[in-house]
């Protein structure tokens, strides 16, 4: 999902680094961040990169900077240019605080977030919706036996790309080629695989959110509500 070429590019929460490794092999930005607020994870990374990605050792034209600190205290405002923050592998509720404390530090910045949370993703698109933030991609996989959804946003308001409550595009999986091909086969069991992927998900995530409703613990029936309204 990152198509567009940035200046720089935080890979926050990097634990082991692969996923920043994988866009400076693929030179997706001037500089990749590594970001984790552990300092031997970073130490790890830190090593790994001077062993593979040093300027003796690779032919990239891409820098890397390892930081260990805080994601809400990126220091976004030192640098110029493009910049995307990737943040993947945590809760959704952490990622509303990453995000809020990062979008009140830096409102004169426009910034692209790719954000991968693990759970409370209604939570954390309510609050994209309430920050304003604009959607330019999004997409559901599965992995494992788990579901998750990607969203690809900017902190740049745009009046016909808003962000979604239970999402839009995750749940689509219409072909965009013409069927009567033999050279489509592969699309259209990626459509049907697609399909398959964004039914279970909206059978469990209705199954999570009504469990919750009969505990009585909380609420949640406009929850319910937003995603049974869903058309696959």
């Amino acid at each position: 999902m990152v198509t567009s070429q940035y200046d720089h590019i935080w890979d926050c929460c990097c634990d082991h680094g692969l996923l920043g490794s994988a866009l400076l092999s693929r030179q997706a930005a001037t500089t990749i961040h590594f970001v984790d607020i552990v300092p031997e994870l970073m130490a790890e990374v830190e090593n790994k990169l001077q062993r593979f990605y040093s300027n003796k050792h690779s032919n990239s034209s891409s820098s890397w900077r390892t930081h260990c600190l805080d994601v809400t205290r990126l220091p976004l405002a030192s640098f110029q240019g493009k910049q995307l923050i990737i943040i993947a592998g945590v809760g959704g509720d952490l990622m509303i605080k990453f995000i809020e404390a990062i979008y009140q530090a830096h409102k004169n910045l426009t910034i692209d977030f790719l954000l991968c949370p693990v759970h409370h993703q209604y939570p954390l698109r309510s609050k994209l919706i309430e920050l304003d933030f604009s959607l330019k991609d999004e997409r559901l996989v599965e992995d494992n036996q788990r579901f998750y959804e990607i969203l690809l946003v900017s902190s740049a308001s745009t009046a016909d790309r808003k962000v979604s409550p239970v999402g839009d595009i995750i749940w689509q999986s219409q072909l965009t080629t013409d069927l009567s091909l033999p050279s489509d086969e592969h699309s259209i069991k990626y459509a049907l695989t697609q399909a398959e992927i964004a039914d279970k998900y909206l059978k469990k995530t209705l199954n999570h959110y009504q469990r919750i409703q009969q505990g009585k613990t909380n609420d949640v029936q406009h929850i319910i509500d937003a995603y049974r309204a869903v058309v696959l």
